[in-house]
């Protein structure tokens, strides 16, 4: 049985992606392992999203070369390999095939031309409709924590991302066919599942079969409320886009238990000059109506975000305008990007007109001002009793377990391994920057 070891760069869909074809790489007769050393295959699941993730690629394809062992086949993935196709032949001397984002289900039978001595195999194809999506229980990140892709890239064309190039259009996963796996999910001792996707809240299946009968003015809204109806512990969705979100989201959360208290709403830019260069669709006003509205609901919704710095042509008051908007905010955390360039997208022919050096300082304003916001917000749990997800082994603390919240914080816990999987109460001790500990109650 041959050998394959798969390494995974990027966000939670490649996360998925990886599950996927790891479960159709043992249905097709190999065997996955976590030793890259003794593995007969490296597959490389990339991420182009910056430029930091994708000479991730490249550095270790080189490492991989240059080692004394027997080479094995390499195999890049993702989105770089969607993006670059053949071309990563010639620029990564050593890879031996290349499938893209919506190829990867055919990774078995590129595996089997590979083994019988076939080269420079590059698919870039469109996804099998028939596909088996099934991920198994043995190669899911977490037993008791599953993601559940709903909708596949992205319409929205923003100048800086090149989402829409890698990922193809939107494209939405029925309903019926959400309820169906997250039932057997459930079944399987699941406790928490998040749905996901490039612009989760663009949710727009071409039925409305198994949205019948749920409030909501959008698909999505109707959507949470139908996955609520399953039972299932906990619900949690990302990434939403702030054009696409409408009130009647925050109601589905405020209405049922199971939709967790956190929204994860990416700003970019509070400067309004920023947004339209961007073509972000949205404006500073209406995003802090968004804002307020979700700091208004009966339910405490902890809110994060992603926001870049030194877009081309954002002037120091473009970027102060961000600083007061995450001030307004007080963001529970915030993802923070220094801009880079990306090949292919309207962005990259703009004229950089921030230094790098610029940048850095603008980012560490920022994340000094998001800090403080981050702490304040962590604060308000000292002393409360959360919901925790025992999820695995801490290693933060000796016999420490470590799960998340509902409002998404990681929480770490002395307790007995037998709680793995259980959701326990747990009164937060002790609040650090990033994490809160505390003791079952």
């Amino acid at each position: 049985m041959k050998k394959v070891y798969l390494e995974t760069y990027g966000c939670q869909m490649n996360v998925s992606d990886s599950e996927r074809v790891a479960t159709a790489l043992g249905r097709d007769g190999f065997e996955m392992t976590a030793d890259a050393a003794s593995a007969d295959v490296v597959l490389i699941n990339t991420c182009s999203v910056r430029e930091k993730a994708e000479q991730k690629l490249y550095t270790q394809v080189g490492r991989i070369r240059h080692s004394e062992r027997p080479k094995p086949i390499i195999g890049v993935l993702g989105c770089v390999a969607q993006l670059e196709g053949e071309t990563l032949l010639n620029k990564i001397p050593g890879v031996d095939f290349v499938v893209g984002t919506r190829a990867v289900g055919r990774v078995g039978g590129i595996l089997n031309r590979a083994f019988d001595g076939e080269s420079d195999i590059v698919d870039l194809g469109e996804r099998e409709d028939e596909y088996d999506w099934t991920v198994a229980d043995t190669h899911r990140h977490s037993p008791y924590v599953a993601f559940l892709p709903i909708i596949e890239g992205c319409n929205k064309f923003c100048t800086y991302c090149i989402v829409p190039f890698s990922r193809g259009r939107e494209k939405s996963l029925a309903a019926s066919e959400i309820i169906r796996q997250i039932l057997e999910l459930k079944r399987r001792g699941v406790k928490e599942i998040h749905l996901i996707g490039q612009n989760v809240n663009s949710y727009r299946p071409e039925s409305e079969t198994g949205l019948e009968g749920f409030e909501g003015k959008s698909a999505f809204s109707r959507l949470l409320r139908a996955v609520a109806a399953t039972g299932i512990d906990r619900i949690k969705f990302t990434t939403s886009f702030p054009r696409d979100f409408n009130e009647d989201i925050v109601e589905a959360i405020e209405t049922h238990p199971n939709l967790c208290n956190w929204v994860h709403l990416p700003v970019q830019s509070g400067s309004d000059r920023v947004l339209k260069l961007m073509k972000r669709g949205h404006t500073i006003d209406r995003y802090r109506k968004q804002i307020d509205r979700l700091r208004a609901s009966s339910r405490d919704i902890a809110l994060t975000t992603d926001i870049i710095v030194g877009f081309p042509g954002e002037t120091e008051a473009d970027f102060m305008d961000t600083v007061d908007l995450v001030k307004h905010c007080g963001f529970d955390s915030a993802y923070i990007f220094k801009y880079s360039p990306r090949p292919g997208t309207p962005a990259y022919e703009m004229e950089d007109t921030v230094s790098f050096a610029e940048k850095t300082l603008r980012f560490l304003e920022l994340e000094k001002v998001q800090k403080a916001c981050q702490e304040k917000r962590l604060r308000r749990y000292d002393g409360k009793v959360l919901e925790v997800l025992a999820e695995g082994a801490s290693a933060r603390t000796p016999r420490g377990i470590t799960g998340h919240s509902p409002c998404h914080k990681v929480v770490n816990f002395v307790a007995d391994s037998s709680l793995l999987g259980s959701i326990v109460n747990v009164k937060v001790t002790e609040v650090k920057a990033n994490s809160m500990f505390g003791e079952v109650v």
